[in-house]
This record gives structure tokens, C-alpha cells and sequence, in this order.
């Protein structure tokens, strides 16, 4: 069986799949915030259930918000301080006597969808995390790729392009420090909550994401306006990605992602943005939604 594990600032989430990426179970438990050694032995408890509920040794993958540098083992994690800047996957694979293999939460969405039967048609798959921050992965041929330091994918921390400032206006341009410590960081724009700031700054109204798109589709003039220019601020973006990565299919996961007209407008606009002669990617909303986590970390183990 494989086990994937979705590891947040606030829960751990086990489930346990079968080869065909079938969930037969799954558990959540509160994260243990300071002491490392309890963020250790809450895995490891679930792992050791799991093995006795299903009678065998299961794959242990893990999904997390950072990443582990490959060369030192070391794991980023700044949200979750119990775990943060400790060598996590030593310290399980010793523990459980198995190999345990972990990727950033961004590259467990793209991985899950890129296992997903209607989408292994597609050899690379950028998938994107717009919720409260941005992040994204890259697969290719069933894989992530993480790079030689385990964080290929942080697209949030890419700044704004000439393109985009021009697009806020030069004058009236909002710059937002980004948690990173840089400025205008793609994670402070294309997010949820950078969605949210960007109405406030540029409208003069702060309002939630819900009550802006509930706006633009009963036709607000300045919500359709703003969504319009925010559209256009993701193809922007994102077609800086696309032409570096050239991906077959994008996938959004993340709150933000379950505003259908993104859907609708994206794949008119992005072709703008690519090379000329280039294909553009094809767009989806993930399939998987809030699965999509625990799923990809157990599809660490598989290969096509």
C-alpha cells in the first residue's frame, strides 16, 4: 500500500491508497507545533496503525509546505517550527525502517493530477497552488522534478515582470513585502490574498474573495474590471512559466481555483503571452481538490 502524508501547519493528514491511487483510508491528527520529537512520533504512530489495519509495510510520502535539500537532508519548513531546519527524513527512515520520501505541497498537486487516468496523456504538468499563498510544481514523465536543492517550484517567489508593474499602472502600483523578506513576490499577487489586496489598493474597498467574484458575476462594473485586469496579470505571469517550462497541461488547485471564469478567460489570453508559433497549455481545475495533497505524496513511489 502506499501512504501519503499531507503535512500542514495545522493537521497531519494520513491516507492510505492501493497502486491504482484508490483511497482505502484516511486519518487527521493536530500537528504538533514545538517539540520535534512529538512531530515524529505523531508519523510514526500513524504509520505503525496503518501497517497492522492493512496487514503490510507501506510507502511513507510526505507532502509539505518547504522543501528538503536533497545534498544535506535538511528540511524548510517555516511554518511548521517543530520541524524546521531538521533532518525529517533520516530521522523517519531510521525510525520506520523504510525509505521515506518527501516533495513541497505544490509538486504533490501536480503529481496527483498528473496520475490521474484522463491526464497521463500529458508528459509535463505544471500544477499551481492559488489559495493563500502561490506556489507550483513541475512534473515530467510521471515525476517531480525539485531540483539540485529541493525547491524547483517556487514560483511565488518570482517577481513581478516589467509587463505586470505596467499593467498595475507605474504610479499606482501596490509593492507588498512578501513573508520571503523580499518585495513584490508573485505569492503577495497571484494568491488568494493578494487577490483580496489588490481590490482593496486599486478599488479603495477591501472585501473578500467571495464577495468580489460574487460581484463580478452579477456584473459590479468595478469588480468585472478588476477581474478582468487580474486575469490578465495571471496570463502575464504565467506565461513567463509557460515559456521557460513549456508544460503540456496546467492545473490549479488552492481556494482561488474554484473560480470558474479563470477557466473561461485564461486560455484566451495566455496564447498573448508564449512564443509565436507556440502551443499554449491546456488549463484545468484540479480533479483532486483538497485530496490532491496526500495523493501525490503517495505517488512519490510510483513510476511509469
Amino acid at each position: 500500500m502506499l501512504y501519503g502524508f499531507d503535512i500542514g501547519g495545522t493537521k497531519i493528514e494520513l491516507a492510505v491508497f492501493n497502486e491504482k491511487l484508490e483511497k482505502h483510508y484516511a486519518e487527521r491528527v493536530p500537528t504538533p507545533k514545538e517539540d520535534y520529537q512529538q512531530w515524529l512520533d505523531v508519523i510514526e504512530d500513524l504509520v505503525r496503525r496503518a501497517d497492522q489495519q492493512f496487514g503490510c509495510r507501506g510507502s511513507v510520502g510526505l507532502g509539505i509546505p518547504g522543501f528538503v535539500n536533497p545534498k544535506t537532508g535538511i528540511a524548510s519548513i517555516s511554518n511548521i517550527r517543530a520541524a524546521d531546519k531538521k533532518p525529517i527524513l533520516t530521522d523517519l527512515t531510521e525510525r520506520l525502517g523504510r525509505e521515506v520520501r518527501a516533495e513541497n505541497d505544490a509538486n504533490c498537486l501536480a503529481l496527483s493530477e498528473a496520475w490521474a487516468e484522463e491526464n497521463q496523456q500529458y508528459q509535463s504538468v505544471m500544477g499551481f497552488i492559488i489559495g493563500t499563498g502561490f506556489g507550483g510544481g513541475l512534473i515530467v514523465n510521471g515525476k517531480a522534478h525539485s531540483g539540485q536543492s529541493g525547491m524547483a517550484g517556487e514560483v511565488g517567489h518570482i517577481a513581478l515582470n516589467y509587463q505586470a508593474l505596467k499593467l498595475l499602472g507605474w504610479d499606482k502600483a501596490p509593492i507588498y513585502t512578501c513573508g520571503c523578506g523580499n518585495q513584490a513576490c508573485l505569492d503577495t499577487y497571484l494568491s488568494g490574498r493578494g487577490f483580496e489586496f489588490l481590490y482593496r489598493d486599486l478599488q479603495g474597498e477591501p472585501l473578500p474573495a467571495k464577495a468580489i467574484i460574487e460581484r463580478f458575476y452579477a456584473g459590479d462594473k468595478k469588480a468585472v474590471e478588476f477581474v478582468d485586469m487580474f486575469v490578465e496579470l495571471m496570463a502575464i505571469c504565467i506565461g513567463d512559466l509557460a515559456v521557460v517550462f513549456d508544460p503540456d497541461l496546467i492545473v490549479f488547485g488552492g481556494g482561488l481555483s474554484n473560480f470558474d471564469y479563470l477557466y473561461q478567460a485564461l486560455p484566451n489570453i495566455l496564447p498573448g503571452q508564449l512564443m509565436r508559433g507556440a502551443s499554449a497549455p491546456v488549463i484545468k481545475k484540479a480533479i483532486y481538490g483538497d485530496s490532491s495533497g496526500v495523493r501525490g505524496a503517495a505517488a512519490l513511489f510510483l513510476s511509469r
